[in-house]
């Protein structure tokens, strides 16, 4: 079979620290395997044809439902991030299909509205609520009518431990988090340049002398960097110097961009908005959507999970159509 050649394949050409397809732990339950594609590879298309993958492209990045076609938006991001872990890992010689999957799916439970819609739940929902958690949600449980997508255990590593403080398992697992900050921090330059926000010589010249003075440079400098110091050895790792000056540079972005009025003037709006979304679903569940009600009907999940759900897998637009219909006096015709 063809899945056997393309397995038989990794073993023959990747490193000695890659994931490969025929070792994973498995799925939570078993399925005939696929005569073409290997585990990570079928991982991978999961996550691409669902509906939470597509929602990402109506939902915020770092600017609130921007007019401009040029700002990121989630999904955006999510491919930039998919293209620079599957350049370090093929430099590597580790599983490009793990990585890409982990890198596909890392974001799929992110809110409307970016870090705002995630505070607000944080906030209001009684079990708390963190991005990287609701994407393992979605995978496990909210995609596919309630079934999840039956991923292999080590895409799910990935996508739940891809925030700063996750210490993904696998190597691939291990790109992907490091990605993900090399991708936002270099795309939310050039947004927040395009908004008008700062001029790219604003960055201190002690991360540029570092890092490049220029989004290329700066991606250059990053991805070899990591390439350079993670050959031969059972970890991804950055040498200190760019590690230092990379996370001086997304703390730099906190106080210029990330917390500055202009760009986040709107946050407190929407964060009012997704309380109140939550709020009133909370005391109108029959406004949930199908698939959200038979979870409450079925006492498979608490009114709260599910409102919790609901809210959080909107996009900007939907979000915002909600709270017009709900709050706002339609004209009388």
């Amino acid at each position: 079979m063809i899945r056997e050649e393309l397995e038989k394949r990794e073993h023959d050409y990747l490193s000695a620290y890659a994931s490969y397809s025929d070792e994973s732990k498995g799925r939570e339950r078993e399925e005939v395997k696929c005569d073409v594609r290997t585990e990570y590879q079928r991982d991978r298309d999961r996550i691409l044809h669902c509906k939470a993958f597509r929602r990402m492209k109506h939902k915020t990045q770092v600017f609130l439902a921007p007019e401009g076609d040029h700002y990121r938006t989630r999904l955006t991001h999510t491919l930039e991030v998919s293209q620079i872990a599957r350049t370090i890992a093929k430099a590597l010689s580790l599983n490009e299909d793990l990585t890409e999957a982990v890198a596909l799916g890392h974001d799929l439970g992110h809110t409307p509205f970016g870090h705002a819609g995630e505070k607000a739940l944080q906030e209001i929902c009684p079990q708390g609520f963190a991005h990287h958690k609701q994407s393992l949600r979605v995978v496990e449980i909210l995609e596919n009518h309630g079934l999840g997508l039956n991923l292999t255990w080590e895409v799910r590593d990935g996508i739940l431990n891809h925030q700063t403080v996750g210490r993904p398992e696998t190597m691939e697992g291990q790109i992907v988090r490091l990605a993900d900050k090399i991708a936002y921090i270099n795309h939310d330059i050039e947004d927040a340049v395009r908004a008008g926000i700062m001029i790219e010589q604003d960055i201190p010249q002690k991360y540029g002398d570092v890092l490049g003075v220029s989004k290329g440079e700066r991606l250059d400098t990053l991805i070899h960097d990591v390439i350079r110091n993670s050959q031969n050895i059972s970890q991804i790792r950055m040498s200190k110097e760019v590690q230092n000056a990379m996370y001086g540079l997304r703390g730099y972005l906190f106080q210029l961009v990330y917390t500055n009025p202009l760009a986040k003037g709107q946050d407190k709006k929407a964060i009012e908005m997704v309380k109140r979304l939550y709020q009133y679903c909370l005391e109108h569940p029959k406004e949930l959507s199908e698939e959200y009600g038979r979870m409450i009907e079925d006492g498979t999940e608490s009114i709260e999970q599910a409102v919790c759900d609901y809210v959080a897998g909107m996009t900007d637009n939907y979000a915002i159509n909600k709270y017009m219909e709900w709050f706002v006096p339609k004209v009388w015709k």
